[in-house]
């Protein structure tokens, strides 16, 4: 039985293996930049035009039967989905592997992500639907059905089924288990037992449970008070770090761009987008999966352009800014060359305790602890929009308590299968989303002209 298992189990990492590295990633950034074309660089012509989007009144002010949240709460409820682990243990991997010029593929890695960002803000205002009960819906799941029309609802629930597994949040809770008895309960001589990752897990999915139970607008409502916080906070102690360093700040910047053209920095960079990044990239700006679909499609703005503009800075934020406030400590303390096995939030501590010696590794816990509630509130939205899709809203409940279970189990055994399977989900997601934003592009383009 066990002999089954284990090949069974075998099977799905070498498939996810394979489907989740190269391919996802020719999918995700060959995507990107199939769309970055056909928009003539909206990603860097319009960037003024989202920043002034924040501000305008219609963004942040409620609407009637359009949506539950505004468009800022939309894109800050997106954002704390897609800022966690990846953000600072991809990044570690990439530098590790790739050396500083590795962050200037993540630069432009952003830019496109921020371009197919836009298409799916825009897109999840044009082709919204409804639930049973009559109120609108957005999503991938709905742009299908009312973008490409009503055969293609196989597609839609196609999406939604992989959005069950894809949406579990495995990695986050496994991770922040690992995080917290490694800094702090083993220092104290507890033992990292699996009752000690029980109750850790237990204590993590009621405070997760505190959250989604209050559905959509309680996550909003957390959202938009903790990623602010966290980013900024972020900002702060990187401030504080770079400033004790400053003489080597400008040596950084110019081995990024000296470095980004480089073999060594090349392949540092596909290794973190095809087999860290577009399987975690999927998981760092999630752009082309899908997920900021659902989140933007419960915005109340009824203008698609505008949204895509809001949609579009969530990229620029996660994969621009908080991957590269990552990036520059570790580059300061050194501690990334020379490994051969690296693990990516390890080096991140390491660097942080080096340069802020006894409280480092305490300040970026503290951050972690921030990315990772924040990706748990936000992803269990995605999930209960693929639930009711799929069953109606009355399965949204047993959802919830399912992805409570599901938190408890990560913080006990290992995941890599589990894992794999996520990787995989994710992968048919985006295979499920981005041809149909692709094909649903030229209508966005038109409605964009006609606004110029």
């Amino acid at each position: 039985m066990n002999t089954t298992f284990d090949k069974v189990s075998q099977w799905i990492v070498d498939l996810s293996n394979a489907i989740c590295g190269y391919p996802e990633f020719c999918l995700l950034m060959g995507g990107g930049l199939i769309l970055f074309i056909l928009s003539r660089g909206i990603s860097i012509r319009h960037l003024p035009q989202g920043i002034r989007a924040l501000r305008d009144k219609q963004a942040s002010d409620s609407g009637k039967h359009t949506g539950q949240i505004s468009s800022v709460q939309a894109l800050l409820s997106a954002i704390a989905a897609t800022v966690g682990m990846g953000n600072i243990a991809g990044v570690a991997i990439a530098l590790t592997v790739g050396g500083p010029g590795a962050i200037f593929w993540m630069w432009v890695s952003a830019l496109l992500g921020m371009t197919t960002k836009f298409f799916e803000g825009a897109l999840s205002i044009m082709y919204k639907g409804t639930d049973e009960h009559g109120n609108p819906q957005g999503g991938p799941m709905y742009i299908i059905t009312q973008g490409l029309g009503p055969k293609w609802r196989w597609l839609a629930v196609a999406f939604s089924i992989f959005g069950l597994v894809g949406t579990l949040c495995f990695m986050q809770a496994n991770q922040l288990v690992e995080s917290i008895t490694t800094v702090f309960t083993t220092p104290m001589g507890i033992d990292n037992t699996a009752w000690l990752r029980l109750g850790l897990g237990i204590a993590i999915a009621l405070i997760v449970g505190g959250v989604i139970m209050g559905g959509i607008g309680r996550i909003a409502k957390w959202a938009s008070r903790l990623v602010p916080f966290m980013v900024v906070a972020y900002l702060a102690f990187v401030l504080i770090i770079t400033v004790m360093n400053f003489q080597a700040v400008p040596n950084i910047f110019k081995q990024i761009f000296e470095q980004a053209f480089t073999f060594e920095a090349g392949m540092g960079a596909f290794f973190f987008v095809a087999l860290t990044g577009a399987r975690r990239a999927a998981m760092v700006n999630e752009a082309g999966v899908g997920t900021a679909s659902m989140m933007h499609g419960a915005s109340q703005n009824t203008d698609p352009i505008r949204e895509g503009h809001i949609a579009m800075l969530g990229p620029a934020i996660d994969s621009g800014i908080v991957c590269t406030l990552t990036a520059i400590p570790i580059l300061i303390a050194g501690n990334y060359v020379g490994l051969t096995d690296p693990k990516g939030l390890y080096v991140a501590l390491g660097a942080w305790e080096q340069l802020l010696p006894g409280i480092g590794h305490y300040l970026l816990m503290a951050i972690v602890l921030c990315f990772a509630f924040s990706t748990m509130f936000s992803y269990s939205y995605y999930g209960q929009k693929c639930t009711q899709f799929l069953f109606g809203t009355r399965g949204i409940k047993w959802y919830n308590y399912y992805y409570l279970v599901m938190i408890v189990v990560a913080a006990v055994i290992s995941l890599k299968t589990m894992v794999s399977l996520m990787d995989i989900a994710f992968a048919l997601m985006a295979l499920c989303t981005m041809p149909t934003l692709i094909a649903l592009a030229p209508r966005v383009m038109r409605l964009l002209k006609s606004k110029d």
